[in-house]
């Protein structure tokens, strides 16, 4: 197939979004496919407001017209809710080509924490951008069923890997984290208000707290805990060090969608603490003992109180939080994606032929 994706979210940009589109384009072009990436660096773009690292293309609905006839795709992609993302989204419906979108970000929560609107007021939003997607992918059965609640049909499974021969329990760790007081506590991912991070750095736990990322809101939290140590963005094998340096990783995010980080720690042997919300209990499960309660034996902990889960995760056994997170490949992931394009590709064909079959 012919696959375009078009994304408001990409490099420089370290997240998770990006980091599975990065893997899932190597995996579809090593299956055979043709794939044309549409992203801000290829348009005049300037910094979010808040998010500087982030960049939102200016204007960019003519550009990306361009670019998707030039490409000419059998079926399309739309990563985001931004600018590339609608006008990718237009271009589909005006040329009645096939295509899906995802739902990586939880923006109507995200956008509530930063202006105080509720967010039940952006979730119309939601519903007009997706609506005429063939499929809307989602990391998790739960948060399938919650787009489903909330008006979003045609929600789909699309899971979530990790690097295998990158995060793994018996590796180098890196040493200035190994020898700080313990426990030691490590969270990872954007330093910004919507990750809860306050919840982590004032739990009333032994040891030391370790952050790694960046955002916004990394000098307010490096003047006000300074006993926590911040490391700034990390990725590949020096993050892998680490997490396996560390004793628990803290999750304390009410919003994600899933938290990648948390199963690249699990497979380095790392136990997950977090809250009982989307993530964590998807990850981790209500028990500890995974989503369905199935493990024999706990991988990690949620509770409403962080510190408790801390508590709790701490008692759990590197080899068995590093059996579990081995299981999250990306094949699997790059299965349900590739089966969902093709399914959306026969829906509109099928359409096709119907509209054809009427109109004589």
């Amino acid at each position: 197939m012919r696959i375009a994706i078009a994304t408001d979210a990409w490099m420089p940009q370290v997240n998770g979004v990006v980091r599975t589109l990065q893997t899932t384009v190597t995996q579809l072009e090593q299956r055979g496919h043709q794939v044309a990436m549409i992203t801000p660096d290829q348009f005049l773009n300037v910094p979010m407001p808040g998010y500087r690292e982030i960049r939102l293309a200016v204007a960019p609905r003519a550009g990306v017209r361009r670019s998707l006839g030039h490409f000419a795709p059998d079926v399309v992609h739309v990563v985001t809710e931004g600018p590339i993302g609608w006008a990718a989204r237009r271009w589909c419906i005006d040329r009645q080509v096939a295509f899906t979108s995802a739902f990586h970000t939880r923006f109507p929560d995200y956008l509530s924490v930063r202006t105080g609107v509720p967010a039940e007021r952006f979730w119309p939003v939601m519903r007009r951008f997706h609506r005429p997607s063939a499929a809307v992918f989602a990391s998790t059965l739960r948060l399938c069923n919650e787009l489903g609640h909330r008006g979003i049909a045609n929600a789909r499974l699309w899971s979530r890997g990790i690097d295998t021969t990158l995060f793994y329990p018996a590796g180098p760790v890196d040493m200035r984290i190994a020898r700080l007081p313990g426990p030691v506590m490590l969270s990872v991912g954007r330093v910004a208000a919507e990750k809860n991070l306050e919840a982590f750095l004032a739990a009333d736990v032994p040891g030391t707290k370790v952050v790694v990322g960046d955002g916004p809101a990394l000098a307010a939290l490096k003047r006000r805990y300074g006993q926590a140590v911040f490391l700034g963005a990390l990725s590949g094998e020096a993050l892998a060090q680490v997490y396996r340096a560390a004793d628990v990783f803290v999750f304390p995010s009410l919003t994600d969608t899933f938290g990648l980080v948390m199963i690249e720690a699990l497979a380095c042997g790392l136990p997950v603490a977090g809250f009982p919300v989307s993530g964590p209990l998807d990850i981790v499960g209500e028990g500890g003992c995974g989503p369905d309660g199935a493990l024999v034996r706990p991988v990690g902990a949620v509770n409403a109180d962080i510190a408790a889960a801390i508590r709790v995760a701490l008692m759990v056994h590197r080899r068995d939080a590093a059996a579990y997170g081995a299981g999250f490949v990306w094949d699997r992931c790059t299965d349900q994606f590739e089966a969902g394009l093709i399914d959306a590709r026969i829906a509109i064909a099928s359409a096709d032929s119907i509209r054809i079959a009427v109109n004589g």
